[in-house]
């Protein structure tokens, strides 16, 4: 809702009224344990990603209701999603956001943070975990895990091709912090992956280049375009949305890569 008031979209009366409703399911249900933005089949836990996406609900919401009664209660709840992350999602020894409270997992979920506004991209435990992703979760520079292979609680039988969303997750990261020249290299080796009518898969096998999982899969398209964007246009879709919640200063500068 918060991005359909951003291009320009008017408001609904449906909209209006299922907004409250929404939230004050969210507003206990973010507090209890799920499956994760990969449902894994280990049973449920204090996912991070899914904390954090809890937080841009609430976070938005109270943009958008600023003023209101409402609005500050739903900014409370997000300033209480962020404290809470900040303290029990980031493990100090791995100097990483991990994959759940009390976790020493590694997930590529992390690398959502800096692209919805929660965390700058300059900040140094998002540097930290981007550079704990880039030795323990990238394979040859350029297919991003998941999660950590070794991972025996996700129900799952061992081994898994690598999902390109992860991929160009990785390189909005890039991108936010700067690093333009990894960001184009990592996005032209991923483009040529593409098959003879411009299509991808959802995963890839690192060891044989084969596609795996579905096709075509939407996710993977919509993380090329993103980037496609990204390193076009001065301001791209991951500048845009951090750029949302996120005071000036606090931005990554952007730069036009061609």
């Amino acid at each position: 809702m918060f991005q359909a008031r951003k291009a320009g979209m008017p408001r609904s009366e449906r909209g209006e009224a299922l907004r409250p409703i929404v939230m004050d399911y969210l507003a206990k249900a973010w507090r209890q344990p799920d499956e994760g933005i990969w449902e894994v089949r280990g049973g449920r836990q204090l996912f991070v990603h899914s904390k954090v996406m809890a937080w841009v609900a609430f976070d938005r919401a109270a943009t958008e209701s600023e003023g209101t009664e409402s609005g500050r209660r739903w900014r409370e709840i997000a300033d209480e999603i962020h404290a809470e992350v900040c303290e029990r999602g980031f493990d100090r020894e791995l100097n990483s956001f991990v994959q759940a409270y009390g976790s020493k997992r590694l997930d590529a979920g992390a690398l959502v943070i800096p692209l919805v506004g929660f965390l700058p991209a300059s900040d140094p435990r998002l540097r930290g975990t981007l550079r704990a992703i880039e030795d323990r979760l990238l394979i040859d520079q350029e297919f991003v895990l998941r999660y950590e292979p070794e991972n025996l609680g996700d129900g799952l039988p061992p081994g898994e091709g690598a999902f390109l969303a992860c991929s160009f997750l990785l390189i909005n990261n890039y991108i936010l912090q700067g690093r333009y020249a990894e960001a184009r290299k990592l996005f032209d080796r991923l483009l040529a992956r593409c098959n003879d009518v411009g299509l991808l898969a959802e995963e890839i096998d690192p060891l044989t280049g084969r596609m795996l999982g579905n096709f075509p899969q939407a996710y993977s398209h919509i993380g090329l375009i993103n980037c496609a964007l990204g390193l076009s246009r001065q301001t791209g879709p991951a500048e845009e949305r951090a750029e949302s919640q996120a005071p000036p200063s606090m931005v990554a500068s952007a730069a036009i890569v061609r």
